[in-house]
């Protein structure tokens, strides 16, 4: 990770131990969000293109290369005990599978809390509008970083 990007400094500052899974992966779809390598972790590889178009060639070459980023941005970002138990890995959708099996409870936990605070959210009397509705956006990210699905029309309803 180079030094002078701020987003990987983020990484740095954080790096994977354990207690801080949560942190650590929100941080980290950031980065791989800003660096346009998340697609990797949600989209299965293309098969290996043989005799054809270029652009099958093109979309392969750009997730095999992106998959390598983002296995680096991962490996970079854990501690060094984390970083050998996962440097063999084939891609970073195993990588994250593995840590997700080590620390998902945390990840379910955060979920939870996340989820009662959105449902128990109320506009308190005399704050704006435009606060109740950045708190409410606020909570709904914070679950979809956290692997909640809760699709558009939903989140919608639950601000008005």
């Amino acid at each position: 990770m180079s030094s002078f990007n701020p987003l990987t400094s983020i990484l740095n500052q954080n790096k994977l131990e354990g207690p801080n899974y949560v942190d650590w992966k929100r941080n980290l779809d950031f980065v791989l969000t800003a660096e346009s390598y998340k697609f990797v972790i949600t989209e299965e590889c293309p098969e290996k293109p043989e005799n054809t178009t270029d652009d099958r060639v093109k979309a392969y070459d750009k997730w095999v290369k992106a998959d390598e980023m983002a296995r680096c941005y991962i490996l970079a970002s854990m501690a060094n005990v984390l970083q050998h138990q996962h440097q063999s890995m084939g891609s970073a959708y195993d990588m994250l599978e593995s840590l997700k099996e080590m620390f998902g409870e945390q990840n379910r936990t955060a979920k939870q809390t996340a989820m009662k605070a959105l449902l128990n959210t109320k506009m308190a009397e005399g704050s704006s509008v435009r606060d109740h509705v950045l708190k409410i956006m606020s909570l709904l990210n914070e679950l979809e970083v956290l692997g909640a699905v809760i699709d558009k029309e939903s989140q919608v309803e639950m601000v008005l």
